[in-house]
């Protein structure tokens, strides 16, 4: 969109917040960079020039806006909705990838070269994986610094800097204010820091957080589904929030998530404060936060019979994932089974193999079990059919050695073919599972019960192959019609827990 001067300037005129994170706006007469939305008078248009990503300003020398904080818009829309080398490198990128992998491991994660990616970064974005990286270390340390007790030096190192001296450069250079003089700015209520107290990487430590979102949000369905399908120990509904346990590269973590009118609250534990990048990164993810839902339900109103859900509760989002590989298993436990039953499947493989973690704050008990420990279980341990016991063994071992590799750089049609030719892997199974745990924004799923059930009482084609004609109207944008089918019905999924 930044190619687009004159809708880039009426954005920034009109203080357009549905465009932050598009675009980022570079002022010629300041030297800082903006969010269309900043709040202060707009600069004049020929003082303007326009950047896809707040690495691309920072590496022509513009720094970020006091005011807006440009650093802390949404994540573009369209890394989650595109399946290319860019969005899937933008994808590990947001994952950490390259501060643990370097850029090398990033490439070889997508297959390419270093020199192939590097160079489809900068046509598209203006800064290569290096430059796009380190602005998200600025950005990690900045909310270190403003929401934290930590020294300087832990924060440096938390944020994935490898030395005290890049970091204090970094944090001067892109928010023109030394880290010290950033905590100083942090309004102190009764003339106490406002920090909350954490621990020093390595170190278990706990951070209050607000995710920001593209409004509208619906958190009914959002909430709710992953309420309602909660695995007893790994997830729980609690005081209003959703919480979970989190397994990261470097520990793990329990993170709680409370649905608010402007932002999803966010209160962090992590055993270790360098997943705190990646631990943020999963969990916008799971909640679909850098959707753009203004143009998703403009589409599916289109269609007269979409249009009438879309208009009473506009702004669902598809819950996803925190990891690939789990809710593949899930899926597979919940094949031709009630949610219940799913449920507790789920709860005896996370009792018995699952890794113990403590939660003074609640009732979780377990990390979902690695492939590799449920690779290692006695298949006749498990309470299931044989040809299903035959799915899960399959799968588990496959992942577990590597045959099979789910994650945010998948490719999404290899990833559906290789799942087809698993056995027990149908349609259905791998459809939710490229809806919900890859990401594709069109996964459809035409012979989902419930989806069938509410096309036939809102006069819609009711057989999959009709159906799957009529949704071709609803591209890109088909996860989010199941969303909106599905909201149809009275299924605890859909509303969100009191």
């Amino acid at each position: 969109m930044y190619t687009d001067r004159e809708r880039c300037v009426r954005a920034v005129q009109s203080k357009d917040a549905r465009f932050d994170g598009w675009f980022f706006t570079a002022v010629l007469t300041t030297g800082i960079y903006c969010r269309p939305s900043c709040p202060v008078v707009a600069p004049k248009p020929e003082n303007m020039t326009f950047h896809p990503s707040a690495a691309a300003c920072q590496q022509a020398g513009f720094r970020a806006c006091k005011r807006c904080r440009p650093d802390t818009s949404p994540g573009s829309p369209e890394w989650n909705q595109r399946a290319d080398l860019v969005a899937r490198a933008m994808r590990l990128i947001a994952d950490g990838v390259v501060d643990r992998e370097g850029v090398p491991g990033l490439a070889a994660r997508l297959g390419y070269s270093t020199r192939q990616v590097e160079r489809q970064l900068l046509a598209e974005l203006g800064a290569g994986p290096l430059a796009l990286a380190r602005a998200q270390r600025a950005q990690t340390a900045r909310l270190l610094i403003e929401t934290s007790e930590l020294p300087m030096a832990d924060v440096a190192f938390a944020a994935g800097f490898a030395s005290v001296r890049t970091f204090n450069d970094t944090v001067r250079e892109v928010f023109a204010l030394s880290p010290s003089e950033l905590r100083a700015r942090v309004p102190k209520k009764n003339g106490a820091t406002p920090a909350v107290h954490t621990g020093t990487p390595g170190t278990p430590g706990t951070l209050t957080l607000r995710l920001p979102f593209r409004a509208p949000l619906n958190p009914d369905n959002l909430f709710g589904h992953l309420a309602a399908t909660g695995v007893p120990g790994v997830e729980e509904w609690r005081d209003g929030a959703f919480r979970r346990t989190l397994r990261l590269p470097y520990g793990h973590g329990i993170v709680a998530l409370t649905p608010n009118p402007d932002h999803i609250g966010c209160r962090l534990t992590l055993s270790d404060l360098r997943d705190l990048t990646v631990a943020i990164s999963r969990c916008r993810r799971m909640l679909d936060l850098d959707a753009d839902p203004v143009a998703i339900d403009d589409q599916l109103r289109t269609d007269p019979q979409l249009a009438p859900l879309v208009d009473k509760a506009p702004g669902r989002r598809v819950p996803r994932t925190v990891d690939e590989a789990e809710f593949a298993v899930r899926a597979v436990l919940g094949q031709q089974v009630s949610t219940a039953a799913a449920r507790t499947h789920a709860a005896r493989l996370v009792t018995a193999h699952g890794d113990p973690v403590d939660d003074p704050e609640g009732g979780l008990t377990h990390l979902f079990p690695s492939p590799e420990a449920l690779a290692a279980l006695d298949p006749e341990s498990l309470g299931m059919p044989r040809t299903r016991r035959t799915t899960f063994t399959t799968l588990v071992s496959q992942l577990a050695d590597g045959t099979l590799h789910l994650g945010v750089e998948s490719d999404w049609s290899q990833a559906r073919a290789r799942l087809l030719s698993l056995p027990g892997f149908g349609p259905w199974t791998v459809d939710v599972i490229a809806m919900r745990a890859l990401g594709d924004p069109d996964a459809f799923l035409p012979t989902d019960l419930g989806i069938r059930r509410a096309a036939q009482e809102l006069g819609l084609p009711s057989t999959p192959a009709a159906l799957t004609a009529r949704a071709a109207a609803w591209r890109p944008w088909r996860a989010y019609a199941v969303q909106y089918l599905w909201a149809t019905d009275s299924h605890p999924i859909n509303f969100l827990p009191v």
